[in-house]
């Protein structure tokens, strides 16, 4: 592994004709880096005015290896290790070595349309907005994966948010990944190195505080890809609930409707399904909403045109249901895991 890792101090090989620090977290990538390294060389940005920034949370599969080839014969590709492993701790990582003016945060399990980093850095002079981004186009390669694919664009699954939605442009509370000036960045204090998951959101939430903006327009394009187990999804899902109990607890804002909505079916589901082992009336009433609940899973997984096939609606319906519990179950314990804890200023 240090063979493959370059350490750089901060600012120590400052190039002035380097503008844009791309900034990636990976752990465990050997699937998605290569595709993620391709679309990176088919930008139009040029590459004398770009470096790329890859920071490794000591990968235990080929990521670093596929790196190294690529390091061979594009020098402006660089690869940093993060001993402490998590997004957070990568970002800070990348952005203290950056040289450029601006930070192009990607993700190594996307891939991106050739001028997303030109709109990136176009859209961010163009509105002076803080933070920039285009919507999350959720793609997948296994059953599995499209059809979680197909649950982030519905409604049902996570409450529909702006960054969901394709086509819209304008000022929104956050985007998928992001870019914006590095000293923006420096100047609230990097990301909040307490916030394992969610950090993008903590980061935006801070960024609205001190009077910054946050644009989203469809022409900054890229496709995402998903978990593709049942089981990553959960966990996924699970540790998003914890951390946004952290976020909003941190900055003292009253939690949302689709924030509340999976805690409260979770905690319905723990009571009623327990009441009505002893009270018919209780009974009735778990059955007459878990009823619902299942029509309500049958209307929107049936109706979603992105699923094709029987045996893929049956398998959204059931990715519905994950992502419900496991964001609920993420917030009670979220709920508990944070109570009296006070979080210090970045």
């Amino acid at each position: 592994m240090t063979d493959l890792t370059e350490q750089r101090e901060t600012g120590s090989q400052a190039d002035p004709a380097i503008e844009v620090s791309v900034v990636v977290p990976i752990l465990n990538e050997e699937a998605y880096i290569g595709p993620c390294i391709e679309s990176i060389l088919k930008q139009d940005f040029p590459r004398e005015r770009m470096e790329v920034l890859f920071v490794d949370g000591d990968s235990e599969d080929k990521t670093t290896a596929i790196i190294a080839q690529y390091q061979e014969k594009y020098p402006f590709i660089h690869c940093l290790r993060n001993p402490g492993r998590t997004v957070q701790l990568a970002l800070n990582i990348g952005i203290r070595a950056a040289v450029g003016e601006y930070i192009v945060r990607l993700d190594a399990h996307s891939e991106y349309a050739d001028d997303y980093i030109s709109q990136s850095i176009a859209t961010l002079k163009k509105t002076g907005a803080d933070n920039v981004g285009g919507p999350m186009i959720a793609c997948g390669k296994n059953a599995v994966q499209k059809v979680v694919a197909a649950a982030y664009h519905s409604p049902f699954a996570l409450g529909g948010g702006k960054f969901h939605i394709a086509d819209y442009e304008g000022y929104v509370d956050t985007v998928f990944l992001g870019a914006y000036k590095r000293q923006t960045i420096l100047d609230l204090g990097l990301y909040d190195e307490d916030f394992p998951r969610s950090e993008d959101d903590e980061f935006n939430m801070r960024l609205h505080a001190h009077g910054g903006k946050v644009y989203m327009t469809p022409s900054i394009k890229s496709r995402y890809y998903p978990r593709d187990s049942y089981r990553k999804v959960f966990k996924q899902y699970y540790e998003y609930g914890v951390w946004k109990v952290a976020v909003i607890k941190k900055h003292k804002k009253p939690a949302r409707l689709s924030h509340l909505v999976p805690i409260s079916f979770v905690l319905f589901i723990a009571l009623f399904g327990l009441l009505s082992l002893f009270f018919s009336p209780a009974r009735w009433v778990f059955g007459g909403v878990m009823g619902l609940y299942l029509l309500l899973d049958v209307y929107f997984s049936f109706s979603n045109k992105r699923v094709k096939g029987f045996v893929n609606k049956l398998r959204l319906m059931w990715v519905h249901f994950i992502l419900h519990i496991s964001y609920g179950l993420g917030f009670l314990q979220g709920i508990f895991q944070f109570a009296g804890k006070t979080f210090q200023p970045v």
